[in-house]
């Protein structure tokens, strides 16, 4: 079955035409953006074609959060303005009008704003230049332990002044494309603008300062909307045995503006999706449900999966497991388990690793899940929650960027993982974990 599974993917496989599609003709797809609505209804009609047994939407409020015009930063040093390539963090506030000017102050925690104090930073704005760690081999773990720069450094440097915050973009790639990503601001403290410089940007600004005191000027024209309605969009297979036991699968439908939203996440849901559908074009009949998902707004607050969760839990289903792709579109290495124990996972690996050898998508470990699915772990204490893991090597290049495009995807990597999804949903159906 699992060498059926492959042959399908590889040969008669259709993830990489619904990702040009997706990625070409609808484009960056941000909650409450129009492009993300087409996306919504591109996914819904494709899975109405493929003939699944039940098709629906989900309604779910998100928030709605709009760039605008085009960012300008440069560094001045002295009479010159050096120009600099930089982007506003996702959920950002503008800055004023004529944006803002204002001295540095080059910090590499959020520890350290705490010992500088107000007296240091008020009426500067913070830059946050923490690399990630080389030494980590899983990209993914040096991207966790950069990411509170972003996400929580405005509103830690607002509390003692700061006028305004830029980060280091969250990559280990020497290169002038900035990365944007969610900020979140913290409720009673004033909200400054912030925006994320690209690595050769960092560098630039970091070695300035080392030589004098330099200013910076940046403007950025963002601002929020009132929440809008959007829509998770499923797709299930009818299990014959345990109808109301489910087995999800997917990505995220929305992405970033900057660019397409290749990797992140328009692969993911064209695996979830093709996995269904190689399964049904096998012929094969479920023990479970079985469920392919498109979640909406996981960028900037996983509004999807905790609506997808709260139904659930509403329409009293159980949920034997979910698995998640949102790691890239690269070549599969396995998977990651979240929920099992140690002598579940020893038997995991016991039963199944060989069967994926032949596939090099061998590696079973613990730690798995991801952003869409983990709200499922409030209702069901005991489901499993796995993440596909591919190479993540390249990853962080494209994340968040402008180059997150179609080009930087291999068909053959988005097949091999598309085939490995649907062989452990076949696994977890028939054998349970």
């Amino acid at each position: 079955m699992m060498r059926k599974i492959y042959d399908e993917a590889l040969v008669k496989g259709q993830s990489y035409e619904n990702l040009h599609y997706l990625c070409k003709n609808i484009g960056g797809r941000l909650s409450g953006s129009a492009n993300a609505q087409k996306a919504v209804m591109w996914g819904k009609k494709l899975m109405e074609n493929y003939g699944f047994d039940k098709v629906y939407l989900q309604e779910v409020m998100v928030p709605h959060w709009e760039r605008g015009a085009k960012e300008v930063g440069y560094i001045i040093d002295g009479t010159i303005k050096v120009p600099v390539k930089l982007c506003a963090l996702g959920m950002a506030v503008a800055t004023p009008a004529n944006g803002i000017t204002a001295n540095v102050i080059e910090v590499h925690s959020l520890k350290e704003l705490d010992t500088l104090g107000e007296k240091a930073i008020k009426g500067k704005i913070v830059f946050f230049n923490r690399p990630f760690d080389a030494r980590f081999i899983r990209t993914m773990n040096a991207y966790g332990t950069a990411g509170d720069q972003r996400r929580a450094g405005p509103s830690a440097a607002a509390k003692y002044g700061a006028v305004g915050v830029i980060v280091r973009s969250l990559t280990e790639s020497d290169d002038d494309f900035p990365h944007t990503g969610a900020t979140d601001y913290i409720d009673g403290v004033p909200k400054i603008p912030a925006a994320a410089l690209s690595i050769k940007a960092a560098n630039k600004l970091s070695a300035l300062l080392k030589k004098s005191k330099v200013k910076f000027y940046f403007k950025q024209n963002c601002r929020m909307l009132p929440d809008a309605l959007s829509y998770n969009v499923v797709g299930e297979m009818k299990g014959s045995e345990n109808p109301n036991k489910i087995i999800t699968m997917g990505g995220h439908l929305d992405s970033w503006d900057l660019a397409e939203g290749a990797h992140d996440d328009g692969t993911g849901v064209v695996q979830g999706l093709e996995a269904l559908r190689i399964l049904k074009s096998l012929g094969y009949k479920p023990k479970n449900t079985l469920r392919a998902v498109f979640f909406m707004n996981e960028e900037n607050g996983d509004k999807g999966g905790l609506k997808y969760a709260e139904l659930a839990n509403k329409n009293k289903e159980e949920h034997v497991a979910a698995i998640e792709s949102d790691s890239g579109g690269f070549t599969p290495l396995g998977f990651g388990f979240d929920g099992l124990t140690p002598a579940q996972l020893k038997a995991v690996n016991s039963n199944w690793r060989h069967l994926f050898e032949p596939y090099n998508a061998d590696k079973l470990t613990a730690g798995g899940g991801g952003s869409d699915i983990e709200p499922l772990r409030q209702f069901y204490p005991k489901v499993a929650l796995i993440g596909f893991q591919p190479d993540g090597q390249r990853y962080f290049d494209v994340h968040h960027t402008p180059n997150d495009v179609f080009e930087n995807v291999n068909k053959r990597e988005l097949e091999l993982g598309a085939a490995a999804i649907a062989s452990l949903v076949y696994l977890i159906d028939m054998r349970g974990i």
